[in-house]
């Protein structure tokens, strides 16, 4: 199963957050309601304004059917190493298991590479086992613990 991946267009923004809201975690703090909430649509454009963040999409016969946020952050650390983020990874629930995150995770690293970065990160919800076993079967190294302090509602 071959996807495209892409950046993400406003238009998109609808398919995005129905996404993020297909999994138990997600139907409890997303709204895809229509329409939008403006917060989705301000988090976008700030997504799209800057050079080091990225909306991506993977879409499937011309549906989205997966999306992910790629962030590219300098460090002084590491010897000045640019580290890629990725963050809110979502496959449509119908789908999980078929290799679609692979193909998306390997092109997230592919991309950091060409942009310098000496190493790819994530964070992934500790109650997230499935995609815990999925990460550490592409090669990642559950190497740290993150902690999350929450400043608003």
């Amino acid at each position: 199963m071959s996807i495209t991946l892409r950046l993400a267009a406003r238009s998109d923004l609808p398919a995005i957050v129905a996404l993020l809201a297909d999994d138990d975690l997600g139907s409890t703090r997303e709204d895809p309601g229509l329409p939008l909430d403006p917060h989705y649509v301000a988090a976008f454009e700030a997504i799209d304004a800057d050079p080091n963040q990225e909306s991506i999409v993977a879409e499937l016969n011309g549906k989205i059917v997966g999306t992910m946020q790629l962030s590219y952050l300098p460090g002084i650390a590491h010897r000045g190493a640019w580290r890629g983020l990725i963050e809110a990874v979502r496959v449509s629930s119908e789908l999980r298991g078929q290799g679609i995150g692979a193909q998306m995770i390997d092109w997230a690293n592919a991309r950091f590479a060409a942009r310098g970065c000496r190493m790819a990160q994530l964070t992934s919800h500790r109650s997230r086992t499935d995609a815990h076993r999925f990460y550490e079967r592409l090669g990642w190294d559950k190497s740290h613990y993150g902690f999350k302090y929450k400043l608003a509602d």
